[in-house]
């Protein structure tokens, strides 16, 4: 069934690009420290890239500053962080957000292995072997199968941990930009949040981060692995009306996303066997394709209802796009 929905009557144009500009202008303002230095070797350099990951929502409180894009008194509806209604599909959908995309990620390394883009090693030498270079010079060596399974073990409690990170981002990608291109369509809103979510990631891809790629290959990658994996965060977005489970499902996706690094016998090229690579654009693309022909993308419930019929044409209750 295609729920009416409550949207935007019309593509804010001023304010995306307001919000797109801000978002990546301070992102790259943020990694500027990185750049006059020694890049990724910067000591600071994990200090800042939490830090980058709230750009997304200081442009947010930017642009409807500036914009009153959404209308005061609707905002937390726009963007999706209140009411959580309805309860059980939200809920439902927080519990598939925080345990399948480690499960996709793993679906993931083993497509890779298949196609020969990394080697599995079920040993764990080389993983042996970087932690034995991690470790200070004498400290004895933990048991490798010990690290493993409390690596595997921690990646749920890491996926509500990234979480408060990924909501910096999510509070933009899905919980703004989203609801703001959707006039254009449930498919095209989808793409471009997730291409401008992708372009965004470029000051710190361009530093060789993700990929180990210093030039533009590193950001093609990136935008395909953001189109890839936006999509089933979006998907999360308008089928729960609420902004939580994509910002579950991201720091669940951040927290799994070494994985392919335990299991591979020599360095992989992450470029095709990482999640945010080749292997994860499949996976990713496969699960949206079932979700796209089960018809999950047409049963939006409302994004923003307004309270009271709206005063001005910043918001209109109008019947929402359908699929695009």
């Amino acid at each position: 069934m295609t729920v009416t929905t409550t949207t935007l009557p019309r593509v804010p144009r001023r304010a995306i690009l307001i919000f797109t500009l801000t978002a990546c202008g301070l992102a790259a303002l943020v990694c500027l420290p990185l750049w006059l230095g020694g890049g990724l070797a910067e000591p600071f350099a994990g200090a800042l890239l939490p830090v980058m990951m709230f750009t997304p929502a200081a442009a947010v409180l930017v642009v409807m500053l500036t914009t009153g894009v959404p209308e005061k008194g609707e905002r937390a509806r726009f963007l999706g962080m209140w009411p959580l209604r309805p309860a059980k599909r939200v809920v439902g959908l927080l519990v598939a957000a925080w345990l399948v995309p480690p499960l996709l990620v793993a679906l993931g390394v083993l497509l890779a292995a298949v196609f020969g883009w990394v080697q599995l090693d079920l040993s764990f030498a080389a993983f042996s072997d970087q932690l034995a270079q991690a470790l200070p010079p004498g400290a004895p060596l933990p048991l490798v199968g010990v690290v493993v399974v409390a690596q595997f073990a921690a990646i749920p409690v890491g996926a509500l941990v990234n979480s408060v990170l990924a909501f910096g981002e999510e509070l933009g990608w899905r919980g703004w930009l989203l609801p703001a291109l959707r006039p254009l369509g449930t498919w095209p809103a989808l793409l471009l949040s997730g291409a401008i979510w992708g372009l965004w990631h470029s000051p710190v891809i361009l530093l060789g981060y993700n990929f180990g790629r210093t030039d533009v290959t590193g950001v093609l990658y990136m935008i395909g692995g953001c189109i890839a994996w936006g999509v089933l965060f979006g998907w999360l977005r308008l089928r729960s009306g609420s902004l939580w489970p994509a910002v579950v499902a991201h720091g669940a996706l951040n927290a799994a996303a070494g994985m392919v690094l335990i299991v591979a016998a020599t360095q992989p090229d992450l470029a095709l066997a990482g999640p945010l690579g080749v292997a994860g654009w499949i996976v990713a693309g496969g699960v949206a394709l079932v979700l796209a022909l089960t018809g999950q993308f047409r049963r939006q419930p409302e994004l923003a209802p307004p309270r009271t019929p709206p005063a001005s044409p910043a918001l209109d209750a109008r019947p929402g796009p359908g699929v695009g």
